[in-house]
């Protein structure tokens, strides 16, 4: 059962089928109505149908088999000038030269237009030379007609064909690459989060660190108290900035961008930390200011622990006309020599 059954590539197209069955009938229909090509009376009238049939049969291998059908219709034309003739046989061998150019191969449909207008100029000067009359030229002509006019129009098309093919190749491929910079964008986006994350934890982190530190050695109530606050609200707001970035990169997902959507959720914590942390909260450590959570390379760089001398000493006054510590007192305008010492003899 499977052997009976023809594969879909070699089946002969709708289309092909149809321009078959319509040149048939119209040649057969010229062919009663006595409307014939040439006056050759030779050979009976009827012969003129044989070519007919054969070219007919041709249009059904047009698509699948263009370098069979041309050579049959080559010797189908041949034969039909040695009878009365048909209109219809010679339309449909001028379709089976358009076909072979534009279904067939590369190289049949490179050489076919060069061939064809070669031999339109060679039956041309054979025509004047042989005749010696300006209407040898109405055999050029014809032949042009019949060969390289068809030969020239299915080149035509098959280019156009293969540039609008070529073209979209290339947007394809232009649309593959913008996928993959947007993919290479979306990885990029997602580490600089995660980047974004770890120096946000790092600097809540250092800060607790801090303030835990001048807690445990300042031994004050209020001082304590105070700095228990400051820790609870670093926790808090590292606790929720975790969640946030956690929950873009979840939702973002492995396809899509994480975009941090702006809201003002988050503008009275940011107010309330500003006056807790603030110059002017009058909390001093170490004869100097504590600040809003550290700038961040200058944290990165030293441990937190490294800074303990800072809260290790008590609090002092101010410098001279109130410009914050005098140096030497542990604080940040200290020379290297004397911050060294606080770090490691406290």
């Amino acid at each position: 059962m499977d052997g009976s059954v023809i594969p879909e590539s070699q089946r002969p197209h709708r289309d092909d089928v149809l321009l078959a069955v319509s040149s048939v009938l119209a040649g057969a229909l010229l062919w009663s109505l006595g409307v014939h090509s040439t006056g050759n009376r030779h050979l009976p009238a009827w012969v003129a149908l044989v070519p007919l049939l054969v070219l007919g049969a041709m249009e059904l291998l047009r698509r699948t088999a263009p370098a069979v059908t041309l050579p049959v219709a080559v010797a189908g034309l041949v034969f039909d000038r040695f009878t009365v003739g048909n209109l219809a046989t010679l339309l449909i061998f001028t379709d089976l030269v358009y076909a072979a150019v534009v279904y067939g191969k590369p190289a049949l449909a490179r050489r076919l237009p060069i061939s064809t207008g070669m031999l339109t100029v060679a039956v041309t000067i054979a025509g004047v030379a042989w005749l010696r009359t300006p209407q040898a030229l109405v055999i050029g002509v014809v032949t042009g007609v019949l060969t390289f006019g068809p030969a020239l129009t299915g080149a035509t098309l098959r280019n156009h064909r293969e540039a609008a093919e070529a073209a979209r190749l290339r947007a394809e491929q232009t649309a593959l690459l913008a996928e993959m910079d947007r993919a290479q964008a979306v990885v990029a986006e997602r580490a600089r989060m995660a980047r974004e994350l770890h120096d946000m934890v790092a600097n809540h982190l250092s800060a607790i660190a801090l303030h835990s530190t001048a807690a445990l050695s300042i031994d004050s109530p209020a001082t304590s108290r105070d700095a228990l606050g400051v820790i609870r609200e670093n926790s808090v707001q590292g606790l929720a900035e975790m969640r946030r970035l956690i929950g873009l990169l979840r939702d973002a997902g492995a396809g899509k961008e994480a975009v941090a959507v702006p809201s003002l959720d988050g503008l009275d914590s940011l107010i309330g930390h500003a006056r807790t942390n603030g110059p002017g909260n009058g909390h001093r450590c170490g004869g100097w200011r504590p600040r809003c959570p550290p700038r961040r390379g200058w944290w990165r760089n030293e441990p937190a622990a490294g800074h303990a001398g800072y809260a290790g000493r008590r609090p002092q006054g101010e410098g001279p006309g109130g410009r914050g510590p005098e140096r030497g007192t542990g604080g940040p305008g200290a020379d290297p020599g004397q911050r060294g010492r606080h770090r490691g003899g406290g």
